[in-house]
């Protein structure tokens, strides 16, 4: 995505985060009345007057404290302003000037970014025009009072802001691969994140629950764009609090619905737990391509056999995402972090994908050969008269049959496994929707696409 950014830095709880859903027109910042709840840069999607940018959400910036993730707070601020095309500096104008105001301004003078400061919950126009004089001695320039929580003042904000933005590249503009990383705290996600990036794009700790919400990151991996979302860790809901972590996680979830594929991330030490099998089964519910990602394999002791024996013991306990290809990976040592995306765009190819009818009966008629439909006890048979896909995302496929009754469970999957054989999808679920065809029906069918029936009535 060669958007130019716009970075928003200020102290916290001055309303950053309220500002950046002002001006996305989305409720994707988490806004909470708490200092720290937004700790790395997060991106999102804006638009103004037919332009185009991306607007970056930072941490609240503290100087002369290095207490819990104020140092990494900063780093992630300073590398929001070196890749920003536009700071805007937001400040309370209920407030006023502060020290820790003074000390951001003192560092963002020495910076090379066009800076532009908003004085923010000025709701009164008159009112706010005489708290943002006050602002001038930070020495930034002229102070635009606004209220990001009722608006006013954020569309003459916006208009400057596009007019010192330059003009983006009208090449590969399009993005190409959503990938969602997910999993339990503590598994390595953004660990995973700063290693498929090749630089600290997301804070690290050993505490739980260090990243509270999704953070976008858009890359270029040989010629396509990929926006890679690292999610706030997963546990189980009755040990959530209402709070930063209760929103965090519903972001996670939400990062599922929008993605290509997801990337399942589990602890090669602590095998699957119990929260690795409801998350994966979310992932299917959803309808998401899958990869399987065994992280920390560098603390795992090993021999010749120890891949294909943890492997056959994490599929025992993730059957029903046996179609999903797993990855043992190490995010330290960068092991196998870049067979990721082959395998990412390989699935999402799959997800995509769409095949004809005259295939989809041709692999249905060979099915039958081998194995007919079950009988009833009363002597009815299960017949299949013609498949179709009707969709892809993921692959959809309509089974027109005599009776849906007569196919249980055995042979269903039976069907599902004689597709996988013979057409792929590795790396994507499939969904067989069974419909029952009364004879008549069937006949207009038949004369209006020209099908030819696998089975005779």
């Amino acid at each position: 995505m060669n958007l130019p950014s716009i970075a928003i830095i200020g102290r916290p709880n001055v309303g950053k985060s309220t500002l950046v859903n002002r001006f996305c027109q989305t409720n994707n910042a988490i806004v909470y009345d708490k200092p720290g709840v937004t700790r790395d840069r997060t991106y999102q999607n804006a638009e103004w007057c037919g332009k185009e940018f991306l607007v970056v959400d930072t941490g609240g910036l503290v100087f002369e404290d290095d207490s819990e993730f104020l140092p990494e707070i900063r780093t992630q601020t300073f590398l929001a302003l070196e890749e920003a095309s536009l700071a805007i500096f937001i400040v309370d104008g209920m407030q006023g000037v502060t020290d820790g105001d003074l000390s951001i301004a003192k560092w963002l003078r020495s910076s090379k970014c066009k800076v532009i400061i908003a004085v923010n919950k000025c709701e009164s126009t008159i009112l706010g025009a005489s708290l943002a004089s006050d602002f001038w001695k930070l020495g930034l320039g002229e102070p635009f009072p606004v209220s990001a929580i009722h608006g006013s003042g954020t569309g003459d904000l916006l208009d400057l802001v596009i007019a010192e933005l330059p003009e983006k590249d009208k090449t590969d503009q399009e993005e190409q691969y959503c990938m969602s990383i997910i999993g339990r705290p503590n598994v390595g996600k953004s660990s995973l994140l700063n290693s498929i990036c090749g630089n600290q794009r997301a804070i690290v700790s050993d505490i739980s629950g260090t990243t509270t919400d999704s953070i976008d990151t858009y890359i270029k991996k040989e010629d396509k764009f990929w926006k890679i979302i690292d999610t706030a860790g997963i546990r189980r809901k009755k040990n959530v609090k209402y709070g930063t972590e209760f929103f965090g996680i519903n972001r996670s979830f939400k990062s599922i619905d929008r993605s290509d594929i997801c990337l399942l991330v589990l602890d090669a030490e602590d095998g699957v737990t119990e929260q690795d099998q409801k998350l994966a089964g979310r992932i299917e519910e959803q309808g998401r391509s899958c990869l399987i990602v065994i992280n920390k394999w560098d603390l795992i002791e090993k021999d010749s056999s120890t891949i294909y024996s943890t492997e056959k013991k994490f599929r025992s306990k993730l059957y029903f995402l046996n179609w999903s290809k797993m990855i043992f990976t190490s995010a330290l040592t960068g092991k196998r972090v870049n067979d990721i995306f082959e395998n990412a765009k390989s699935a999402i190819d799959q997800h995509r994908r769409r095949v004809t009818t005259s295939v989809v009966n041709e692999v249905i008629k060979e099915a039958i050969t081998w194995r007919s439909p079950p009988t009833k006890r009363s002597g009815k048979q299960g017949r299949i008269y013609y498949g179709t896909q009707v969709k892809n995302q993921p692959p959809t496929f309509s089974l027109f049959v005599n009776d849906p009754k007569l196919f249980g469970s055995t042979y269903r999957r039976y069907i599902e496994k004689q597709f996988r054989m013979n057409l792929g999808f590795e790396g994507t679920p499939l969904i067989f929707l069974w419909r029952g065809k009364q004879r008549r029906s069937l006949d207009r069918d038949i004369s209006k696409n020209n099908i030819e029936l696998i089975q005779d009535y």
